[in-house]
C-alpha cells in the first residue's frame, strides 16, 4: 500500500502512516549562535538546472515559467549530524525560480510537497502553474530534504528486487504467507542499512527542520515563509515547535494529524481511502447506466472489488508486458486514483479494463504511486519515505501484535484495511531508534499559520488539520475548509486560492473556521 504521504496531483505518490517527532529538544537550537558559522555564511552558487536525477524520478529538466523565469539549481551545505554541527557535512539539492515583481519582492517561499520522501526539486517545476500569483512577489524555492533525491538519497534494493517488493503478497492468508512477508520487509531494512547505514540515523523530521532554518538564513530571510503539503504540513509544524520567533507566513494544506501514533495515522488512512472510494462509488450509482462497473448500488460495487482483489491475490492478471498486476500493486493503483477526483474517471476505467483481463492502467497506476518509471527504474521514494518515518516513530510492531491489530483495520476499511494493517510492520526491523509517539508542534508566540483541510481527503483526513490546528496553540492557527475531494485544497479551490493568496501576498489572515465549497 502507499507508504508516504504527498501530493499525489504533482508527482508518483507514496501514502502511509505519517509519523511524528520529539527528540525532547524543546526549543533547542533556536539561537543562531548555535549554528554552524562558517555555514549559515555559506554563499549558494546558483546554476541552470539539469534534468531530474533517478532518485528523483528522471525527466528532463524543467521549461522556463511563462514570462521565461528559468529554474536555478544549487546545493547547501548542512552538518550531517546536528548534534555535532562542526562536523562531517552533506549537500541539499535546492531549485528556485526567482520572484517576478522584484520591486515588491518578500522573500523566499520554500515548499515541501510531502512524502516524506518526495523531491521537492523534482515536484516544483511540475506543480508551479499552481504557483504563478505567488511567484509575483516570491522566490519560489525547493528541495531534497536530506535522504532523498540528490540530498545523499537513502539506498535501499535494486529495480529489480524493487520489482519484486512492489509486487509482494501484502495481505498474507497463512502462516507460510505471513513468514514470506515477515522476511521481505526485514529484508528491505537490512538492504537500507547496508547500502545507507551512515546516514539513517540522521534523516529525521527534526533534522530536516533544522536544515530549513538553516536555509532560511543562507536565503537571506529573517523568518521562514512557507507552504507544506500533507508530509510537508509534519515538518512545518515541527520547525514551528523549534523555531516559533521565526515563522514567517505559513501555510498547511492537506494536514498531517500531529496527535497521532503510527498505528492511528494508518488507521486513519484506512477511514480516509474508504470515504474516498465511497464517494468515488456513489458518483458511480448516480450516472447509472454510464457506469462501467457491475452492480447497481455502492454496497453491490464495492462487493465486487474486493472478489476482485480476492482473485488477484490467487492469480494475477496480464499487466505492462512480461509484468503481471498482483493484488498489491491493484489497491495501490485504486489509492492513487483516490488522490484526485480527476483521476476517478481512470479508476474507473482501469478497473472495468481488469475485470477483462487487462491490468495495464492499474499497474499503470500503481507505478506512479511507487516511483517507478517507464524505463523500470525507481525513485527512491520509498526508500526515503521509509527512512524517515522509521527514523521519527517508536512503535515497532511484531508479527503478533500486528495481526491482532487487523479486525479493526478490517473495520475501518473493508477495501484497504489489511493492507494498511500489514503495513504497520514496515519498521519493524529498521535498524535505527524511532525518535518519538507523535511530534511537539506547539508553536506559542508563532505568526499565524493557515491550516486547510480538505473534508474528502483520503491520505490526510480532515480531522488532521483540526487538531494540527488546536495543536499549534491559541492565536497561531487559523483553519480554512474545504468541502471538496481528493488530497489537498489550493488549486483545486478558487476560493480557497483567495485567501491563501490574500494572506501570503498580503498578510490578510483569514477568519478561523472559514469554510469554501468551490
Amino acid at each position: 500500500m502507499p507508504t508516504t504521504r504527498s501530493a499525489a496531483r504533482t508527482a508518483a505518490v507514496a501514502t502511509a502512516a505519517a509519523v511524528l517527532l520529539a527528540a525532547g529538544c524543546g526549543n533547542d537550537g533556536a539561537n543562531d549562535e548555535d549554528r554552524p558559522k562558517d555555514l549559515a555564511a555559506q554563499a549558494l552558487e546558483w546554476l541552470p538546472c539539469p534534468p531530474p536525477s533517478e532518485a528523483e524520478g528522471g525527466g528532463t529538466k524543467p521549461s522556463p515559467l511563462p514570462g521565461g523565469t528559468a529554474w536555478e539549481c544549487s546545493f547547501l551545505d548542512v552538518p550531517l549530524d546536528w548534534d555535532d554541527p562542526d562536523g562531517e557535512t552533506i549537500e541539499l539539492a535546492l531549485i528556485r525560480a526567482r520572484a517576478r515583481d522584484t520591486a515588491n519582492r518578500i522573500g523566499s517561499l520554500v515548499f515541501n510537497f510531502g512524502g516524506p520522501g518526495g523531491s521537492g526539486v523534482a515536484t516544483l517545476p511540475a506543480a508551479a502553474k499552481n504557483y504563478g500569483a505567488l511567484n509575483t512577489r516570491y522566490d519560489l524555492v525547493s528541495f531534497d530534504p536530506r535522504g532523498v533525491g540528490r540530498s545523499v538519497p537513502v539506498e535501499c534494493l535494486d529495480d529489480r528486487e524493487m520489482d519484486a517488493f512492489v509486487a509482494q503478497d501484502s495481505t498474507p492468508d497463512d502462516a507460510d504467507e505471513e513468514k514470506q512477508y515477515a522476511e521481505d520487509i526485514a529484508s528491505f531494512s537490512k538492504s537500507c542499512e547496508e547500502n545507507s547505514g551512515n546516514e539513517l540515523p540522521h534523516v529525521g523530521t527534526t533534522d530536516a527542520a533544522r536544515d530549513m532554518d538553516l536555509m532560511r538564513q543562507v536565503l537571506g530571510d529573517d523568518k521562514l515563509h512557507y507552504f507544506g503539503i500533507s508530509y510537508g504540513t509534519e515538518l512545518g509544524g515541527v520547525y514551528a515547535h523549534l523555531f516559533p520567533e521565526r515563522v514567517g507566513r505559513a501555510v498547511f494544506d492537506a494536514v498531517v494529524d500531529p496527535r497521532d501514533t503510527s498505528e492511528q495515522g494508518s488507521l486513519g488512512q484506512a477511514k480516509g481511502f474508504q470515504l474516498a472510494l465511497t464517494n468515488f462509488l456513489k458518483d458511480c450509482v448516480r450516472r447509472g447506466d454510464a457506469c462501467k462497473l457491475p452492480g447497481s448500488t455502492v454496497g453491490e460495487i464495492q462487493n465486487w472489488i474486493i472478489g476482485f482483489l480476492d482473485g488477484l491475490d490467487k492469480k494475477p492478471i496480464t499487466g505492462i508486458g512480461e509484468r503481471k498486476l498482483t493484488e498489491s500493486q491493484a489497491l495501490n493503483g485504486i489509492a492513487q486514483a483516490l488522490y484526485a477526483r480527476e483521476y476517478w474517471e481512470l479508476l474507473e476505467q482501469g478497473l472495468d479494463e481488469a475485470d477483462g483481463g487487462n491490468g495495464a492502467l492499474l499497474l499503470t497506476l500503481s507505478d506512479a504511486m511507487t516511483g517507478r518509471s517507464e524505463n523500470g527504474t525507481y525513485s527512491n521514494i520509498q526508500a526515503a519515505g521509509t527512512a524517515i518515518r522509521c527514523a521519527d516513530a517508536k512503535e515497532r510492531y511484531t508479527l503478533e501484535q500486528t495481526k491482532a491489530k487487523l479486525p479493526t483495520f478490517r473495520k475501518a476499511s473493508p477495501v484497504f484495511g489489511t493492507f494498511l494493517g500489514w503495513g504497520l510492520m514496515g519498521c519493524t526491523d529498521w535498524p535505527v531508534q524511532g525518535a518519538w509517539s507523535h511530534p511537539d508542534v506547539a508553536a506559542p508566540g508563532a505568526a499565524p499559520i493557515v491550516v486547510i483541510g480538505n473534508t474528502g481527503d483520503p491520505a490526510t483526513p480532515y480531522e488532521g488539520a483540526k487538531a494540527m490546528k488546536e495543536a499549534l496553540g491559541k492565536g497561531v492557527g487559523v483553519l480554512l475548509t474545504y468541502r471538496g475531494e481528493g488530497h489537498g485544497a489550493y488549486g483545486n479551490s478558487a476560493c480557497v486560492d483567495r485567501a491563501v493568496d490574500g494572506y501570503l501576498l498580503n498578510g490578510r489572515v483569514p477568519k478561523d473556521g472559514t469554510t469554501c465549497t468551490s
